[in-house]
């Protein structure tokens, strides 16, 4: 996995963290996982094609998610209802949307998908022949993982 595919990625989970939650996050260690990935209590994935190919997965527990949705709503949620499951999605549509826009900025044009979000631990999903890069973001809601299963298109 190319490290400039990678790097907009992490760039733009601690910009969108810090800007639309006021946290900042601090990077553990990285680790790369080749087995098929397991999902966590909430998982969004967010395709990408063109110059950039695969998936990125933010994943993370539902006390962090009811304590990031509450903090953006200002108001305690008890549940991980609707309202929570949108604004997460949300926060994964913006952070893979800034990295897109900084992989264009150095020359890899790519198109997001809308959200997908899975919603229960133990789904397995698999990136078929693509190593992942799961990245730990620490926040005082909680950790955060971004997982990054990327490649450069064939033609690119």
């Amino acid at each position: 996995m190319r490290v400039e595919l990678l790097n907009p990625f992490i760039v733009a989970a601690g910009e969108v963290l810090n800007s639309e939650l006021d946290v900042k996050a601090t990077r553990g260690q990285l680790r790369l996982q080749r087995d098929t990935y397991v999902s966590d209590d909430i998982t969004v994935l967010i395709s990408l094609v063109g110059d950039v190919w695969g998936v990125a997965i933010i994943s993370l527990s539902f006390e962090t998610a009811k304590a990031i949705v509450s903090h953006m709503l200002g108001e305690t949620l008890t549940e991980f209802n609707e309202l929570a499951q949108s604004g997460i999605g949300e926060l994964g549509n913006v952070i893979t949307g800034q990295a897109a826009t900084k992989l264009a900025q150095v020359g890899y044009k790519c198109d997001i998908s809308v959200p997908t979000m899975i919603v229960g631990k133990g789904s397995r999903i698999s990136t078929f022949d693509i190593d992942r890069l799961i990245v730990p973001l620490q926040t005082e809601f909680g950790i955060l993982s971004l997982t990054l299963a990327l490649r450069e298109s064939q033609g690119k």
